[in-house]
């Protein structure tokens, strides 16, 4: 199975990220993670951190000429104002810092962690629940990217909704879709609701206001019988709402057809079963299950809708507080900020659906090389096209035992 873990504070040195359990032999280079990392830069109403956040990586563990040896893989993706800015400010040697916050933003993990941590300097907890860290979660949705796409599974995502302007879209984006949304100002496809959107980001950044939305993640080419519905923590719906909803500012997440199935009858509200003959594989005309039933996906598209609310750091700070040290009623402190973050989520949501997916993959399939891991599969797809079931008909004529 695939873990990781991430290390490091949005201003400190750097941030790590450790990834357990991919295989040997997959191809990773600087440059194509680097890629992944330069998408999650992407997006309108972006602040200017990302104009100059050039993510320099450093591959330090776990690949040799370009391949995975089967061991841990650590990744190091450097930050670079720590000489410029924070070296005193985030030293990990002994000492003070130069000014504390002491007013938490209301919506941010500041009181709370404070609270819980015993803190007298929001700094100590908002360095780490900062979505900078969601750069350090890219990197390892990277590596499971590259694993999964081994066995046929493309992953994408593109904006829905910032703000109150939303698209109608009823389809689906194919992985050809993909440049198409990288190259919008916002990643969204309906190229009407583009310009809207934008304007909507506009007249939010007029007034130092901020703006939430939500993203479609697609992932094309899963195979039926990731998950399992043997176990609540098994279901592949169940680990993909909770990896969707630890994304920084997400605040829901809906699968397949999701709050909008449970207003239709039952007649109107599944997926067909179809059986093709030509390949012997059933079909599923349509996606409102998401792509999962019972915990299990069942072949089609998995797909989920994330939620990500409005920043909770203003340009323009009205939100009321209070000053932990004075206990008098503020204003909350101001971090730099973006006026809006959905179209970068929606590549961190692509990073924690890919690594689910590998996750299950290779529980599923197995093997301590990516030719062994791509074997297992095609001999599961083999097995699927003559023993579709695993319950024996009785012979024409014979009772079942049951009976």
């Amino acid at each position: 199975m695939l873990r990781y873990l991430t290390a490091g504070e949005s201003h400190g040195q750097s941030l790590v990220v450790i990834v357990e359990g991919l295989p040997a032999g997959l191809e990773v280079t600087v440059e194509q993670v680097g890629a992944e990392l330069a998408r999650r830069r992407l997006g309108y109403g972006r602040g200017p951190r990302m104009r100059f956040e050039a993510d320099e990586l450093v591959l330090l563990a776990g690949i040799r000429h370009g391949r995975t040896l089967g061991s841990p893989v650590a990744i190091e993706i450097k930050n670079s104002e720590w000489e410029r800015k924070w070296t005193e400010e985030m030293s990990p040697a002994p000492g003070y810092p130069t000014k504390k916050l002491t007013k938490p933003r209301p919506g941010h993990a500041d009181l709370a962690g404070m609270l819980k941590y015993g803190f007298d300097d929001a700094r100590d907890v908002l360095e780490r629940a900062s979505a900078r860290e969601t750069a350090a979660r890219v990197v390892a949705g990277a590596l499971a990217k590259a694993l999964v796409a081994q066995i046929g599974i493309q992953i994408l995502s593109h904006v829905v909704q910032i703000g109150e302007v939303k698209s109608e879209r009823s389809s689906i984006p194919s992985p050809s879709d993909l440049n198409r949304i990288d190259d919008s100002e916002v990643r969204c496809l309906d190229k009407e609701v583009e310009g809207r959107m934008i304007a909507e980001i506009k007249a939010a950044a007029k007034v130092g206001d901020s703006l939430g939305g939500s993203v479609e993640v697609v992932a094309h080419g899963v195979p039926v019988g990731l998950g399992s519905h043997v176990h609540w923590d098994r279901k592949l719906d169940s680990q993909l709402a909770g990896a969707l909803m630890s994304i920084q500012a997400v605040k829901a997440v809906s699968i397949g057809a999701g709050i909008e199935v449970a207003r239709r009858h039952g007649s109107d509200a599944h997926d067909a079963i179809q059986f093709d003959p030509a390949t012997g594989q059933y079909l599923r005309p349509t996606w409102l299950s998401g792509g999962i039933e019972g915990g299990i996906s069942n072949g089609a598209p998995v797909v989920a809708e994330v939620w990500m609310k409005p920043l909770a750091t203003l340009n323009r700070p009205v939100l009321e507080t209070v000053d932990t040290v004075t206990k008098e009623s503020a204003l909350s402190f101001k971090e730099r900020t973006d006026v809006v973050a959905v179209p970068a989520m929606g590549v961190v949501a692509e990073a924690m659906v890919a690594l689910v997916l590998a996750n299950e993959a290779t529980r599923k399939f197995g093997g301590d090389s990516v030719a062994e891991f791509v074997r297992n599969w095609q001999g599961f797809g083999d097995h699927l096209t003559t023993a579709p079931s695993a319950v024996t008909q009785p012979n024409a004529g014979e009772p079942a035992e049951n009976e």
